[in-house]
């Protein structure tokens, strides 16, 4: 196979997380290194800022600044949430992407994100093809979410679940200061997969927990619900249920449309979800008559990085490096993902990839075997898949005893 020469543009998609600069910097950092890749262009928020040639130099940023990217949260290139037509019915987009790709010598081009930014690589890659331009598309995961086919785990995932776990245990604590009682509702993100809720079983795992846990893989019952929270507040005084945003009726209503009929939608075409632990704790003190909170945890989740798992962190930054490296190699049109392996009883994590025709819009759920028989918990497969997930430190630097993020200088190519 001849080298491929060319400049090589990395973007961001979609919600962020913790770590998703960790994997931008793992891929930034190795194209940079790169004797193929001629010039290193970053996407500001993301395909829009391909469309609208708005790129950066990441060649001009300092290599120290760069570093800090690792430990940063959010999406130090901006993000976007656009949705690229289908190219049989407006190519648009796509001659314009090929424009800009042709403008810059583009050879590869690195898209950070999740379930619809997969499909966009996989159109880009397509039509890239189509019309006889080489250059090799790789998908680098990120969402806390977890919920990509094929991959063991996606990125992001185990900072969010170890945040989860951690917050609950220390809500758990604050419920049970006073002698009086009180009924929590803590909310979680999650659409249609409940893998971010399910990590507060952790927290029950370690004895410090919530006694319910619903996820959106099975139809939510409120009568069951409510008569669950009553008696355990009758003989405990206290209840705490998590909750997943996207938790369902029988008839597939979204809960959280109970209080709101008129749910705003994004360009995807997905609702905008919240508000669920308002209304169920309004229903919970109806019930109990109880003292009741409604937490809703909403970005805290996906931007803690104070208290990032390092192996999160770790395997974020190899998943960047890995699509680089295997595009570089001649592997194009995949998605960098994760198997796991057990070596003498320990947890490994190996890269692996996966067709980004396969994981376009594909949604991977929480195996229906690992929620228990009442279906308000988790067994001890979830917590056996998680715990290697959550651990370690960050090495966040700290200033002033704050956080040390990145500041880029974001100068225009």
């Amino acid at each position: 196979m001849s080298q491929l020469k060319g400049a090589c543009i990395i973007g961001q998609s979609g919600g962020p997380t913790s770590v998703i600069n960790a994997s931008a910097y793992g891929a930034i950092k190795t194209a940079l290194e790169s004797d193929s890749i001629t010039r290193v262009l970053g996407a500001l928020n993301g395909i829009k800022g391909v469309l609208d040639d708005n790129l950066i130099d990441m060649g001009k940023e300092d290599p120290e600044e760069l570093a800090l990217m690792k430990h940063t949260p959010s999406s130090a290139l901006g993000s976007c949430r656009y949705k690229l037509k289908d190219p049989d019915v407006d190519d648009t987009d796509y001659k314009r992407i090929l424009e800009i790709f042709k403008k810059y010598d583009v050879r590869y081009f690195f898209y950070n994100g999740g379930n619809d930014s997969m499909d966009t690589c996989n159109k880009i890659s397509k039509f890239m093809l189509k019309n006889g331009y080489e250059c090799r598309v790789m998908g680098i995961p990120k969402t806390i979410d977890n919920d990509l086919y094929g991959t063991d785990h996606c990125p992001g995932f185990g900072s969010a679940a170890k945040y989860i776990a951690t917050t609950c245990m220390e809500v758990y604590r604050d419920a049970r200061v006073y002698d009086t009682g009180m009924v929590t509702i803590i909310e979680a993100m999650g659409r249609n997969a409940g893998w971010l809720a399910a990590s507060a079983a952790l927290a029950t795992y370690k004895g410090n927990g919530p006694d319910l846990i619903y996820l959106p893989e099975l139809p939510f019952d409120m009568d069951k619900f409510l008569a669950s929270v009553k008696e355990i507040y009758a003989k405990n005084g206290k209840c705490i249920a998590v909750v997943s945003e996207g938790i369902r009726d029988k008839d597939g209503v979204y809960i959280s449309e109970y209080a709101n009929k008129n749910m705003a939608k994004d360009n995807f075409g997905h609702a905008q979800l919240g508000g669920l632990a308002s209304y169920l704790a309004a229903r919970c003190k109806e019930a109990t008559g109880a003292k009741v909170r409604g937490i809703e945890l909403s970005l805290l989740q996906r931007c803690a990085a104070h208290v990032a798992s390092k192996t999160d962190i770790e395997e974020s930054f190899s998943a960047g490096k890995a699509a680089v490296e295997n595009a570089v190699n001649g592997v194009t049109d995949k998605m960098v993902g994760f198997e796991r392996t057990m070596e003498n009883g320990q947890y490994k994590c190996n890269i692996k990839l996966f067709e980004l025709s396969d994981v376009a819009n594909t949604e991977k759920k929480v195996p229906l075997e690992w929620i228990n028989e009442t279906g308000d918990g988790l067994k001890q497969e979830y917590i056996d898949y998680a715990l290697p997930l959550i651990q370690g430190q960050t090495d966040l630097k700290i200033e002033d005893g704050l956080p040390r993020f990145v500041n880029l200088k974001k100068v225009k190519a």
